[in-house]
């Protein structure tokens, strides 16, 4: 006998789940599920956090005068629009990831924090790269920008009839 496939599968509209449609979003394939409820409220509220911290320590690259203005401009610059991104949600592992790499070159000293003088601020970037890489990895949730352009979405398949054949 061997293995026959379904006839739902021979039918030649058939669709299967994992073809991609032209001008599909590709975002959709980074996460199964974006989740609602209170796993949802939970990535907001890292996200929020995440991208609030990152955002003020970018405005804070701007206001400090540590260093000069060419060395600090660009990566207040990142952190603030990384930040910003990622507590809105839009494209969130983008984000989260610039946001750790960020933080990596301020906990290994490559890039000189806006307050020098805070004792703890590579504990602070520590912190910071473990929850941007957990943000990465969990993905955005329902309740963001991410959820709403590549999130759910309800799919309609038509009752299957046997057509006659011939």
């Amino acid at each position: 006998m061997g293995f026959q496939t379904p006839a739902i599968l021979r039918h030649r509209n058939f669709v299967r789940v994992s073809d991609r449609a032209p001008g599909s979003p590709a975002l959709q394939r980074l996460y199964s599920t974006f989740p609602g409820g209170r796993p949802g409220i939970g990535l907001l509220l890292l996200r929020v956090a995440v991208g609030v911290s990152a955002a003020a320590t970018g405005i804070f690259y701007f206001v400090s005068s540590s260093s000069s203005l060419a060395a600090k401009w660009p990566l207040g610059l990142v952190l603030l629009l990384s930040g910003a991104a990622s507590a809105a949600g839009f494209l969130t592992p983008a984000a989260a990831m610039l946001i750790g790499a960020c933080f990596l070159g301020i906990a290994l000293a490559w890039i000189t924090p806006p307050f020098p003088a805070l004792h703890d601020v590579r504990l602070m970037a520590c912190g910071m790269i473990v929850a941007a890489i957990a943000l990465a990895l969990l993905g955005p949730g329902a309740f963001s920008v991410d959820g709403r352009l590549f999130g759910r979405r309800e799919i309609v398949i038509p009752p299957y009839s046997r057509s006659p054949e011939p």
